[in-house]
């Protein structure tokens, strides 16, 4: 089951979540602030942003990744998959149901 790792500023945190869970293309969102030093366009770079832990499944990580796209305020989103291998059995149907369709 994956887990996407994606960081957004801080403003469009709350909505991308909701966004994602609403339309059960996530089971969960876990919002967490940083501070994110990077290279951008020749220049070094300190931003404030939050770090998204989005838990969902297997069908619906093509789904997640187009609407986090679409929806992402930046050029170059940063989205990272991570495949969880060793997962709560009642977790894992839950994330299951979350992001069925009702």
């Amino acid at each position: 089951m994956p887990t996407l790792y994606v960081t957004v500023p801080p403003e469009a945190s709350a909505a991308l979540a909701r966004t994602l869970v609403e339309e059960r293309l996530a089971a969960c969102v876990n919002r967490l602030p940083c501070t994110s030093t990077y290279r951008w366009e020749g220049d070094v770079v300190e931003d404030e942003e939050e770090i998204l832990l989005v838990k969902t499944t297997d069908e619906q990580y093509e789904a997640v990744v187009a609407r986090l796209v679409e929806e992402h305020p930046y050029d170059v989103p940063c989205i990272e998959r991570f495949d969880e291998t060793d997962l709560l059995d009642e977790f894992g149907a839950w994330v299951t149901d979350s992001t069925s369709a009702e």
